[in-house]
């Protein structure tokens, strides 16, 4: 039989493997919840709450202890690259006195792990220890060269199903390399990583409390290119919305599958330009670190990830003798110079994640521009700050299952009231920087107007729909929708709706909507707001921002959409 979210794919685009519908992280009475009645808030854990049996390296916010290490053996490296800048500057970022054993970072290479080395380490991991735990390489899907896409699951459980591992309830964190083909430190980082899950390492006494899923190259081509993008020049890292990659759906399948309570994006960001052509200075930071934070995202998810998560590392980090700073690039001109946060739009991964009710961090090194200089520090670097989220996660793992499996309560309990945001915009600050002067190589701070994706406002909000609905025209938005997890159900019977229609300004006018009756006609579709993903849901439908499916020209028509603002007695086809 057809399936009815089949996405109408064009002659030219890559193939995609089918996804389920999302299994919500409802359990018990949470699946009768009412559509107009809201969950109260439970009190917050206390700040550094310890448990019995956490990992002795997991430490409290307030307390950090000292950083673990991948590996011990001295280290002096060279580097097969002309350094960048002077001497005086590369004094500032010494080798770490750990040495990372990988195929990539070997002295006097000059390319780093290869995808066909890549593929041959993954075929060669232990599929079991003594330990207990248990380990399996996905083949998650293609690149749009046909490269093949790597996961690697570990847990404390013989079974590795979705369904045997959420019986765990163990809580499972997903790392993410590489969206970038020039950010080799993050998949070099995994790679030490997975050296840890060896008899005596650092990870098999983690796995007794969580789950991991690891992703060490999410862009092979762009590898290959040695450039940023995918294959046909697409940002992957903004890619998470609207899915228009195989790498994108790949890593959206794979969150939909296994439901992550936790989504770290690992990168790189530049150390050269265009800092130094505005600023006459390069940046003095090693990692740049950004909790997720979009529209609509759930309080206490924001608030679980400051303070169990992004607060411990930087302090982590710290304690390294890494310098650490909020993540930004370069804005502007020479004239009006500044720094911007990472976008807010849910069109990131993280972002994207915490509209599954999941925590998000973005973490990025310094060197998307230096070749193999400092590569062991900028491994370091990752190392140090994965090593400081699982610490946190298995400290947390208890509390990362209720807080996540309230906030789907919570969200879905709130369709037909209240109001939700269309969009968010990062708000203007000034705040100041610390850089390296290029001439002095001396560290000097710099006052910048600062785009903070923190602290946002809202200039547009909406009551929240009872759900919305699609004609059977919108079937690519459908496709959409489910691809990303969302619950669409099909339209079995004819129905009338009271709800709220979409018109187009003219010349530039803001679009606007307007009540009206009309009819759910059999094969059209509804998107529940009573559901865990409802906002991610609304960030794809309302047409208004840049990143919604009409604009992307997903959903064709304004006509084939309505907000459907009373409840509404539909019959649903059995797919």
């Amino acid at each position: 039989m057809t399936n009815p979210l089949a996405l109408v794919v064009p002659p030219n685009a890559s193939s995609r493997m089918r996804l389920h519908p999302s299994r919500w992280l409802l359990v018990g009475s949470a699946l009768a919840l009412a559509a107009c009645t809201s969950v109260p808030l439970p009190e917050w854990p206390a700040a550094g709450t310890t448990r019995t049996g956490a990992p002795t390296a997991a430490t409290a916010p307030s307390s950090p202890a000292p950083a673990p290490t991948a590996s011990t053996s001295p280290v002096v490296q060279t580097s097969v690259d002309p350094l960048p800048y002077s001497h005086a500057i590369a004094s500032l970022f010494p080798t770490p006195s750990q040495r990372y054993q990988t195929p990539g970072l070997s002295d006097g290479r000059s390319t780093f792990t290869t995808n066909t080395q890549l593929a041959q380490l993954l075929r060669d991991l232990p599929r079991h220890s003594e330990q207990g735990h248990h380990l399996t390489v996905l083949e998650a899907g293609n690149s749009q060269n046909g490269q093949q896409l790597y996961a690697v699951l570990a847990a404390h459980s013989a079974d590795l199903s979705p369904a045997a591992l959420d019986n765990t309830r163990r809580p499972t964190v997903m790392i993410v390399a590489g969206q970038q083909g020039n950010a080799p430190a993050s998949t070099e980082a995994v790679l030490a990583l997975l050296q840890e899950l060896d008899s005596g390492g650092l990870l098999p006494p983690m796995l007794a409390k969580i789950n991991l899923l690891l992703v060490p190259r999410a862009n092979p081509d762009g590898f290959d290119a040695k450039s940023s993008s995918t294959a046909n020049g697409t940002d992957l890292r903004r890619d998470h919305l609207q899915l228009n990659t195989p790498e994108a759906r790949a890593l959206a399948q794979l969150m939909n599958r296994y439901r992550p309570a936790i989504v770290v994006d690992a990168g790189e960001f530049p150390a050269l330009q265009p800092t130094l052509e505005r600023f006459a200075a390069v940046r003095a930071n090693d990692v740049g670190v950004q909790y997720a934070h979009t529209a609509n995202t759930h309080e206490f998810i924001t608030k679980a990830t400051r303070e169990w998560f992004y607060q411990p590392l930087l302090q982590r980090l710290a304690q390294a003798e890494l310098r650490v700073d909020a993540l930004a690039n370069p804005t502007g001109s020479d004239a009006s110079a500044g720094f911007a946060m990472d976008t807010p739009a849910p069109t990131t991964l993280t972002n994207i994640a915490t509209l599954k009710n999941a925590l998000g961090l973005i973490v990025d090194s310094r060197g998307s521009d230096l070749g193999s200089t400092h590569i062991q520090r900028r491994v370091h670097s990752h190392v140090q700050a994965m090593l400081s989220v699982l610490d946190s996660a298995s400290l947390h793992a208890a509390d990362l299952y209720k807080i996540q499996s309230f906030a789907a309560r919570d969200t879905a309990s709130k369709a037909c009231q209240g109001n939700l945001a269309v969009q968010a915009q990062p708000t203007t600050q000034q705040r100041k920087i610390t850089l390296i002067d290029s001439a002095s190589a001396q560290l000097t701070e710099h006052t910048v107007t600062w785009q903070s994706a923190l602290e946002l406002s809202t200039p547009q909000l909406r009551s929240r729909p009872c759900g919305y609905w699609l004609a059977a025209e919108a079937r690519n938005t459908a496709a959409q929708l489910d691809q990303l997890g969302v619950q669409v159900q099909r339209v079995a019977e004819i129905t009338p709706l009271v709800a709220d229609g979409y018109q187009a300004g003219s010349n530039g006018a803001a679009i606007s909507v307007q009540r009206a009756l009309i009819d759910a006609t059999p094969d059209s579709y509804y998107v529940s707001m009573n559901q865990p993903q409802a906002h991610l849901a609304s960030a794809v439908l309302e047409p208004d921002t840049t990143y919604s499916s009409y604009e992307q020209g997903i959903l064709g028509n304004l006509s084939h959409l309505a907000r459907v603002v009373t409840p509404a007695p539909l019959v649903f086809a059995d797919d």
